[in-house]
């Protein structure tokens, strides 16, 4: 079936008159030029174990929260979500949960759950049974993005797996995953690993960061560049966790964006995002200031 080629000109138009809608920002400029929100995304985020990926990727689920009113579907196998929560609630608060008053607690859990829905991580999922659960979910309340962490914890699905190999199943995954995005309005954000080969790759000797593991590229993903091929947007996660005092930056590398038209563009290679951690990792600033502003608390009900 062919393309109606009118429509298509209908779109390049749209662009050349401003109506093609810009993925949504933040409001801050050293996040915005590079990384935007988009609606019916396949995102796909690598980083080395150990280095932070969950807790800043659920920090920048947090900001656009705040700042768009989004919704969030959760499944993080790794990770309780009774942590997962007790972090937000420190992000909200710049605070560590013990030190929060019970009211300013429970106000935040309260916004927590209008915005967030966990997954149980008790049970096993293949793509396929996760998909539906997303389906289910969607068809009762209505969210705009779809963290699913990480990919290695799902099980293969030993119908699809069964005449093809381990590659074209991957690709058969992330196809599917395109198609859910695109069916439902819905971003997923898929959270991945670097293969084993990848951690053993160093700076050279003449560089500032000198045998500390560099920045996975995104074919150093398992199971290689097929997931930069297919991600509408690709972005790596890395933190020198070994250097004795850059070890609180977190670096994001926008390794590809699809649709440049709607916001954001690649990171050069050495000038990723920094985001500092905050004293008891309760948050992440730039140039001294906190992407979450601290709210004034009502003296009366501490």
């Amino acid at each position: 079936m062919l393309i109606q080629f009118n429509q298509q000109v209908e779109k390049i138009n749209d662009i050349l008159t401003g109506k093609i809608k810009e993925g949504l920002s933040l409001g801050v400029p050293a996040i915005d030029e590079w990384l935007r929100f988009k609606p019916n995304s396949f995102d796909v985020i690598l980083g080395h174990a150990n280095v932070g990926k969950t807790n800043l990727t659920l920090y920048l689920m947090l900001l656009y929260s705040r700042k768009h009113n989004l919704r969030w579907l959760i499944f993080s196998s790794e990770n309780e979500p009774y942590t997962l929560i007790k972090k937000l609630v420190e992000f909200l608060e710049g605070e560590v949960i013990n030190k929060i008053p019970k009211h300013y607690l429970d106000k935040r859990l309260d916004w927590i759950n209008n915005h967030f829905k966990f997954i149980d991580n008790n049970t096993l999922h293949t793509y396929k049974s996760l998909l539906e659960l997303g389906q289910a979910v969607k068809n009762a309340w209505n969210y705009h993005g779809f963290l699913i962490d990480p990919y290695n914890s799902l099980l293969k699905d030993r119908e699809v797996l069964k005449g093809i190999g381990g590659h074209e199943y991957d690709y058969q995954v992330t196809s599917e995953m395109r198609v859910f995005c695109k069916t439902n309005n819905v971003s997923i954000w898929l959270n991945t690993h670097a293969a084993t080969e990848a951690l053993r790759k160093k700076y050279p000797v003449q560089h500032e960061y000198a045998g500390h593991p560099i920045p996975p590229m995104g074919s150093d993903i398992e199971g290689g560049g097929k997931f930069i091929n297919r991600a509408d947007n690709f972005y790596v996660i890395h933190r020198m966790i070994y250097h004795p005092s850059d070890w609180m930056y977190s670096h994001i590398h926008v390794r590809k964006v699809k649709d440049i038209d709607t916001g954001g563009r690649p990171t050069p290679l050495e000038s990723p995002i920094y985001l500092k951690s905050m004293i008891n990792n309760v948050g992440y600033e730039i140039a001294g200031k906190s992407l979450i502003e601290k709210e004034k608390r009502d003296t009366k009900l501490l």
